[in-house]
């Protein structure tokens, strides 16, 4: 049963960002474009599972995910890692910032600041 917590949590979690998404109107275009933050952050519920555990194995589906968020908005991953939701599934941003480098995308953001936490190469190097 404690192997189908993890699931089951992704689930209500991706529920609850889509209904929210759904409740919410959209205002122009933020971080993420036109898409509302929180159809954002849905899109990357394959990587809830890792986003807190730096050792943790990263899904092929959330590698995807990450890399075509970055390609077409890549402000938008900081908005979501900064977001109240995040911090509410229990994101914790010094982890989930490291997914990039643990899918190997070369375009990943490095030295821009995102809130308190700041990708950089030199704390990469620290990590592996």
């Amino acid at each position: 049963m404690a192997s189908k917590m993890p699931s089951f949590f992704a689930a209500v979690m991706t529920v609850m960002l889509v209904s929210q998404a759904f409740v919410q109107e959209a205002s122009g275009a933020g971080e993420c474009g036109k898409t509302p933050i929180q159809l954002a952050a849905a899109s990357l519920s394959p990587c809830l599972s890792v986003a807190g555990n730096a050792k943790a194995k990263v899904p092929p589906t959330c590698c995807t995910k990450l890399t075509a968020l970055l390609n077409s908005t890549p402000k938008c991953l900081c908005a979501v890692l900064l977001s109240p939701l995040a911090k509410q599934a229990g994101i914790k941003p010094a982890i989930a910032i490291t997914i990039p480098k643990r899918c190997n995308i070369k375009n990943r953001p490095v030295g821009k600041k995102c809130g308190k936490v700041t990708p950089s190469h030199e704390n990469e190097a620290q990590e592996d």
